[in-house]
Order: structure tokens, then sequence, then C-alpha cells
């Protein structure tokens, strides 16, 4: 919704605000250009799709985010530049891939797309876990296998047809808009049948609209929401293990490197914003 709000402030009477370039395939310098962005966002969408409930979606966000951050004064982040497309998108198909690390180690579905193989497996009496790649090796390494062959294939498909998915930008927005507002109200209330879905939607768009007009970062904000709920369940079982002793939380060398990770993440602008004015050189 608030993407929708973002494309109507954006849009005029009668004029196209979004210009179709003449060529549609990238050549070696563009390449080049964009390949460090997308090396980064690849190896950050695997990590993130490797935890529980995050996926493609916040994947893509936090990548897009981040190289704009990394671009600074010099990106042309919104005006057209190519690592903003290169990415999200190298960012989503490393998380498809990262998804799978927990449930065929953990037997815990890594995202939407995961929990349905998980439970169509489960059907055929296959139980993914640690325990499958012993049992099983062969249904473990040939959807391994298929990760490279589907990426291959992607890769086959979309250069030839780069020039049809162009068109979509000559989609008149008073017909686009509509339409996805139309598809994203029947989503959600075909979820739980109620209006209150839709109101709530609403207004959650409007919030997030004014959200982005302030530069909040979205993506921190998308991440907590999913995880929070496990982050308490699992605090809560964790406590209950440890009968209420808080010192279960970093009596583990794996818990004090994830703390101190945290930690040097909440003060990482802190100290980027310092370096930048100490290294900054005069102009």
């Amino acid at each position: 919704m608030s993407e929708i709000l973002i494309l109507l402030e954006k849009t005029t009477t009668g004029h196209k605000v979004i210009e179709q370039g003449k060529r549609s395939l990238l050549n070696f310098k563009e390449f080049t250009f964009a390949f460090g962005a997308m090396l980064r966002s690849g190896l950050m969408g695997f990590v993130v799709g490797i935890l529980p409930g995050a996926g493609a979606t916040i994947a893509s966000a936090m990548t897009y985010a981040s190289e704009r951050k990394i671009a600074g004064d010099t990106g042309t982040f919104g005006d057209g530049d190519l690592r903003g497309v290169a990415s999200p998108e190298a960012a989503n198909n490393a998380s498809a891939c990262g998804s799978f690390v927990p449930m065929l180690t953990l037997g815990v579905p890594g995202s939407g797309t995961t929990a349905v193989m998980m439970g169509a497996l489960t059907l055929y009496n296959i139980t993914p876990g640690p325990q499958l790649f012993t049992e099983q090796p062969d249904i473990v390494w040939g959807l391994i296998a298929s990760l490279f062959i589907c990426n291959v294939i992607l890769l086959i498909m979309n250069i030839p047809l780069v020039g049809l998915f162009a068109k979509l930008l000559d989609v008149p927005n008073y017909i686009l808009i509509p339409a996805i507002a139309a598809v994203s109200f029947v989503g959600v209330y075909s979820i739980h049948s109620t209006t209150f879905d839709l109101v709530f939607m609403v207004a959650l768009g409007v919030f997030g609209y004014f959200l982005r007009k302030l530069n909040f970062p979205l993506s921190a904000l998308i991440l907590g929401y999913v995880l929070g709920e496990l982050m308490e369940s699992n605090l809560r079982r964790a406590l209950s293990i440890s009968q209420g002793e808080l010192s279960i939380l970093w009596s583990s060398p794996i818990t004090v490197v994830l703390w101190l990770l945290a930690i040097l993440m909440v003060f990482m602008p802190v100290i980027r914003s310092i370096y930048r004015r100490k290294f900054k050189p005069a102009i």
C-alpha cells in the first residue's frame, strides 16, 4: 500500500513518469559496474535466507538499503542506478537457496516455499532434518542439484524474454495502480475473510508511506515484525529450560559471538559516520 501511494504521488495526469530505454540488455561495462553489488547482495541474501521466516522480501529490502548507503552521494538510486535493480534480484535468488538450509538441516522451513515442500515430503514419509543426509542422501543432493539447474534455466529464459518484461513499463499507471491494489485487497481478504484486515492494511500502508517519506529503514521494521514473535517464543523456551536463569543467554561461545555481532550492527551507523567525517578528503 505504501508503494501504491508512492506511485500515485509520482504520477501526473497525461504524463508517463517512467521512460523505457532503447536497450533491454546490459553491456560489459554496466555488468562490471554492478558486479560488486551483486556479489555483496548475493552473500547477504543467502544469510538472510537461512533465517527462518525472513524470506526473499526482507533480503531484497535489506540489500537495496545497504547498497544505497554504500553508494552514498555517488549513487543515483531512484533515478536509474543499475545497482538498485541488481542488488535486490541477486539477494532474491540467493535467499531462495539459503531457505533450504534450515529445512534440510533442522527440519524448520526457511520460507513459504520450503514450508510447502516440507509438507510434500512429509506426505511421502520423508522427515527433513539432520538424519535426512544419512538416511536419504539422494533426495538431499537431488534438491541441491536442482538449485543449480534452475538458476541456469532462469538465466536462459530471462535473457531472451527481458524485452518482453520491459514492456510492462508501457502499462499506464492508471491501469497498473488499481490492478496492484485489487490484487492486494483480494489477497489480504482471502486469509481471514474479514473487513478488519482490509482496514488494517490501509492503515499500515499509510503509516509505511509516512515512514518512507521520513527515510526510515523499512527493512529493519519488517525483519523485526516477522522475527519478533519467534524471538519471544524462543526466549520463553530458553528460560523454561534454564528454570529462569538468565545466564543461559550468554553462557556459550556462540551466543557471545552473536551478542557481539548484534552490538556491532547497532553501533555500525555511528562508527560509519565518524569514520566518514574523520577520513573524508578535503574538497
